[in-house]
């Protein structure tokens, strides 16, 4: 079983990233934030361990994917990570 943990575990951001390194199958998503509201801690994991654990996503139509990735060079991510945060991660998991 696959687990996608929605709205970046808020407010348990910290719990939620420690439940995702601890299980395999389980996974976060941004849905319903936009990048600049990215709490620290998850773009510290983003850009870390936790670049294959993380996915994009927004909260359609409330949030626009242009809206939610409108300060998204403020990130920081490379190449790769960037790859997989947006796209690849999501491709992976469930098998796309």
């Amino acid at each position: 079983m696959t687990i996608v943990c929605g709205h970046i575990g808020y407010p348990w951001t910290t719990e939620m990233i420690a439940v995702a390194d601890k299980h395999e199958n389980v996974y976060i998503d941004t849905s319903a934030y936009t990048t600049h509201r990215y709490p620290a801690e998850l773009v510290e994991y983003l850009r870390g361990r936790g670049r294959r654990k993380v996915l994009f996503g927004t909260n359609y139509p409330m949030i626009t994917p242009s809206q939610a990735l409108e300060h998204f060079s403020e990130l920081d991510l490379n190449e790769k990570t960037t790859e997989l945060f947006l796209s690849g991660n999501a491709r992976r998991i469930f098998s796309l």
